[in-house]
């Protein structure tokens, strides 16, 4: 089959769920940075795991170790250290895999809370967070996810700290279930799009929504960036996910198994998106199934 016109990147699937299965210690509400603390080994086999999938994107697995999370835990004094142990679990997993093509995404996540931005500290406290994790991270990384960002404030504040790395910056907002055209936040994602493209960044993804979700947005999305991506999680819905509450709280899907969310990456990459790969419950086997999806379909895969 001849080759579609856009080559998509791959990136790599969720890892606090994965590593819920693969662990196992209690569940906390620090759980990626207890792993990371306990059993590092566990992140770097899944990283591995992932780019044997087919990912030639991996993320740092910093998501909790955010200075305001570690200091509602008391457990400041660990930001540094958790970092380190998540950037040499990803260059360790790149290494066992002996390949030379892997891009190290660095992880600019929500400070306090996922899909709760009234959470987070005002602008100026916040951009001096997001500060102290890309000094952490941009040695390491070839790239910053501003990822899971739930509103215009609270990206701009994370994309502003990255741009200063001189680093590629990539903005992934989660939208509304409920209405696809608003982020978590309650900012429009029209708005979000004109506020962020092209003064902050050229790319931009969608992530940790329904698939469904994601799809009703599409149209929006790639007619307003030349590059777009979707990484879409598999829970039925994350209401009862609340700041102090676990993700132990949130049910699977049992309709998308990786042949299923295969099946929807080979619609946004019809619509034209670029980057594709999985958030939350989407593992290594959704992964190698959805490239080999689109790779029947005729599209090339970065190498």
């Amino acid at each position: 089959m001849a080759l579609l016109t856009h080559p998509i990147t791959i990136l790599d699937g969720g890892m606090g769920q994965e590593l819920l299965a693969r662990s196992k210690r209690e569940v906390t509400t620090m759980w990626s940075a207890d792993i990371m603390l306990h059993e590092p080994e566990l992140v770097r086999d899944l990283h591995y795991d992932f780019i044997q999938a087919g990912a030639t994107v991996i993320t740092l697995n910093t998501y909790t170790a955010t200075p305001q999370r570690l200091q509602l835990n008391n457990t400041l004094a660990q930001l540094s250290q958790l970092h380190v142990s998540a950037i040499r679990a990803a260059q360790d997993a790149i290494t066992l895999s002996g390949k030379t093509n892997i891009n190290i995404a660095g992880c600019l996540p929500p400070l306090v809370a996922s899909y709760h931005p009234d959470e987070s500290p005002d602008f100026a406290l916040s951009l001096d967070a997001y500060r102290q994790i890309v000094s952490l991270q941009q040695a390491a990384v070839d790239l910053f996810i501003c990822e899971t960002m739930s509103s215009i404030n609270e990206a701009k504040a994370a994309c502003t700290a990255a741009k200063e790395s001189g680093k590629p910056v990539w903005v992934a907002f989660s939208l509304s279930d409920e209405n696809p055209n608003i982020l978590r936040g309650g900012d429009r994602l029209e708005d979000a799009l004109n506020a962020l493209v092209p003064s902050y960044t050229d790319v931009i993804l969608l992530n940790c929504s329904r698939p469904e979700t994601i799809e009703h947005a599409l149209p929006l999305l790639t007619q307003s960036v030349a590059h777009s991506g979707v990484y879409a999680n598999g829970f039925t819905a994350v209401d009862s996910l609340y700041p102090g509450t676990t993700v132990a709280s949130l049910s699977a899907r049992q309709d998308l198994n990786p042949v299923q969310y295969a099946q929807h990456t080979l619609l946004w990459a019809n619509a034209g998106v670029t980057i594709i790969g999985g958030c939350c419950e989407i593992r290594p086997n959704h992964i190698q199934q959805l490239c080999s999806t689109l790779e029947q379909a005729g599209y090339s895969l970065t190498k």
